[in-house]
């Protein structure tokens, strides 16, 4: 065994149920991280466990619910879900005590039955432990995400959990090692990928419509300063700590979609990225304004924070490329680009509106209706018009959720799995080691140790399930 696996192993130990990194992603030293990138090279060159690319856990008729993680994304999670049939939420747990009991509201007003509340700082692991569930589902601060899920697969429930999945390349392979020693389903919440435009230009790809793709690009554009400098909601303000790193730190809005469309981990693999971060023209000086103004913030203030914008450029082994951008500080609009650009024509989503081409001009609006009524999936035509009633980013919550537990329910593979999570959210630890390199380029591991070459791609239509009825009651 080599020396830096042995490391490895010492600071994570499979099948304790706990991480023992030390400090967070955002702290850790550079050597440190240099010694996790070369950890999981090794970690990569080890044999497969079990493929769970493709994998069906045995069916479940009524899937046992309990969610951890009630704050800003979680109540949103316990409306949507308690819209299902065939679902049963049987746990609440949040730090906070009152969240929890306020969550019970959308139980009640449902007529459904209450769900048993959990609290406290080891509130989440007493749930695991005392609830028989099938499913927990996290909406916690990032740095719990994987402490969380490796729990819940050890102790025999599947995992969905909110996005990154992971932020450090050793959390990575603590989710893979897991998810395949337990056959346990480890699912990140990545919503963009159920948009309705998202949908469609991924199943025109799979009918060869843009030809051989060879581009792609996606972002995650969106001004967050008054969010990650609010008191309010965000514990230990863990949100603004996070941006003291520095590099792409929430991918997967901008990737998740496009890697599908180019088969990543199904065909193809992500090779290696370089990325280069802007300076910051924002953070550190509403850091000083607010310290001159409230107490509060002086810790905050004379810190060095990440770039307005970072710019990631991947290399697929197949000769793809991959441009994913990041900017939660600049004054601008909305964007998650979601762009890709093949041998026989092209689309994009942003700036609105959504387009797409076959040549040198966008193709007309009455075209475009066209391609939609022909290439939108069966999943859409099911429940696309329900979920843009019960809401979540526009519906795509929804259909998220609802495929999910239908999958579960029927004993189909997920339409993500644990390698797509990983995958995702590893560009935020591989770009800020990039960043820190003067833009140099970063090795991608490949979390599916080979498996991506025979690997079938998820077929997203109903293909044997829809059988999950949305309740009539709760709308």
């Amino acid at each position: 065994m080599s020396t830096n696996r042995r490391s490895f192993l010492r600071n994570i130990t499979l099948g304790s149920g706990a991480l023992a990194v030390g400090l967070p992603a955002w702290a850790a030293t550079d050597a440190a991280k240099d010694e996790a990138l070369q950890r999981t090279y090794d970690w990569a060159a080890r044999g497969q466990r079990f493929n769970m690319s493709g994998y069906a856990a045995p069916k479940i008729d009524k899937v046992r619910i309990g969610f951890i993680g009630l704050g800003m994304r979680g109540p949103g999670a316990v409306d949507r879900i308690s819209h299902i049939e065939g679902v049963e939420i049987k746990a609440l747990c949040d730090k906070d005590p009152k969240r929890a009991s306020d969550a019970q509201a959308y139980l009640t007003k449902k007529g459904l039955p209450k769900a048993k509340e959990y609290s406290g700082e080891n509130g989440w692991k007493d749930m695991i432990n005392n609830e028989e569930l099938d499913l927990v589902y996290i909406c916690t601060p990032w740095h719990l995400h994987t402490p969380m899920s490796v729990y819940a697969m050890e102790h025999g429930k599947h995992v969905a959990c909110e996005v990154p999945i992971a932020v450090t390349l050793d959390e990575c392979w603590h989710l893979v090692e897991t998810s395949e020693k337990t056959r346990k389903h480890c699912m990140m919440l990545e919503n963009c990928c159920y948009d309705f435009f998202e949908m469609l230009t991924l199943n025109m790809a799979r009918n060869g419509m843009f030809g051989e793709l060879v581009h792609a690009e996606g972002a995650y554009i969106h001004d967050l300063r008054d969010l990650n400098f609010s008191k309010t909601g965000y514990a230990d303000m863990w949100r603004l700590k996070e941006n003291f790193r520095n590099g792409s730190l929430y991918p997967t809005h901008g990737l998740g979609p496009v890697a599908q469309c180019l088969n990543i981990n199904r065909g193809d693999k992500l090779s290696h990225l370089v990325s280069m971060s802007s300076g910051d023209f924002m953070m550190g000086a509403m850091a000083r304004e607010k310290a001159a103004q409230d107490p509060f913030y002086a810790p905050f203030a004379g810190k060095t924070y990440r770039g307005n914008m970072n710019t990631t450029l991947m290399h697929t082994d197949k000769g793809k490329t991959i441009m994913i951008q990041h900017d939660v500080t600049s004054p601008r609009p909305y964007s998650r680009i979601h762009m890709i650009s093949g041998t026989k024509g092209a689309a994009q989503k942003y700036p609105a509106p959504e387009r797409i081409a076959f040549g040198h001009s966008w193709v007309k609006s009455e075209e475009l209706k066209e391609l939609y009524a022909k290439y939108t999936p069966p999943i859409i035509k099911h429940v696309g018009e329900i979920a843009k009633q019960i809401g979540g980013h526009g519906g795509m919550d929804f259909i998220m959720d609802w495929r999910l537990i239908d999958c579960l329910r029927n004993g189909l593979p997920l339409d993500q799995d644990v390698y797509d999570g990983v995958l995702w959210s590893a560009v935020g630890p591989l770009s800020e080691r990039s960043v820190a390199k003067k833009s140099r380029t970063v090795d991608v591991p490949d979390f599916t140790r080979g498996a991506w070459k025979t690997n079938k791609v998820v077929n997203l239509t109903l293909d044997g399930g829809g059988n999950t009825a949305v309740r009539k009651k709760a709308l």
